[in-house]
């Protein structure tokens, strides 16, 4: 989900940024989305120095898969060395791809899906439970699991008033399902420092689920916090002062 204005934050800075820059990070929007996802991060963490790039993935376009996703995320980062490579929801399946081809310093998954070896995005949702996973929190929490769908009840329930009647009336971006259908050419996780920060209220990948998929897929414990599925729009100050403790915490 994202807001409307699909205008690309790429190369957008602060004034004065260029000379002040101290670190590059990379922000990922997850499916159904755009780069105005991080429109709220994006200049927190350019007003404390850092250069941000937030490509717009193809999500649209049919022909687009994840080689294209990836070609997008590469191409934005040109010649930069070292970035901070953060991903959303499903771009968690383009972030293995781009450290094939980009030196990153640091990987940062919110709320993401963790590919295993030669696994679409199609193929994720039956083999991590996250059905069942939902329906079981569906139900813990008195919501009908065989609900039809609602991205207010699902993915917006934490929005501030005001926001959330701005995103329900730009409505989502068209996905494509080209991605889903694509494994994923991937030998073993990158040899990257990765960092995974999961929401304790998100009812699309429950806490409890999130825990036991980063466990076994990545061999580490997630770091938590606060909120729904969306963090970078309901709570983009906590967001980006996790963002800049993994930076410090990695010596950026």
């Amino acid at each position: 989900m994202g807001v409307s204005g699909r205008r690309s934050l790429v190369e957008e800075q602060s004034p004065g940024a260029e000379l002040a820059t101290m670190a590059t990070y990379v922000l990922l929007h997850g499916a159904g989305s755009d780069s105005t996802y991080w429109q709220f991060v994006a200049p927190r963490l350019r007003e404390r120095g850092h250069e941000v790039l937030t490509p717009d993935l193809p999500v649209d376009d049919d022909s687009a898969g994840l080689a294209e996703y990836t070609a997008v995320v590469v191409d934005a980062i040109g010649d930069r060395a070292g970035p901070i490579l953060v991903a959303q929801s499903m771009a968690g399946f383009t972030v293995p791809l781009v450290c094939e081809r980009v030196s990153v310093a640091l990987v940062v998954l919110v709320a993401a899906m963790v590919p295993a070896t030669g696994e679409s995005p199609g193929e994720w949702w039956s083999n991590t439970g996250q059905e069942a996973a939902r329906r079981a929190l569906d139900e813990c929490e008195g919501r009908d699991p065989d609900a039809e769908f609602d991205p207010v009840a699902t993915f917006l329930h934490d929005l501030p008033p005001e926001l959330l009647e701005t995103v329900l009336a730009d409505g989502a971006r068209r996905q494509s399902d080209t991605p889903f259908e694509q494994q994923l050419p991937m030998p073993a996780w990158p040899d990257v420092p990765t960092r995974f920060l999961l929401c304790r209220q998100d009812r699309f990948f429950p806490a409890d689920f999130q825990r036991r998929v980063v466990r076994e897929r990545l061999g580490i414990v997630p770091d938590e916090m606060d909120g729904g599925h969306l963090p970078a729009l309901a709570h983009p100050e906590e967001l980006t002062a996790r963002l800049e403790a993994y930076r410090v915490g990695a010596g950026l």
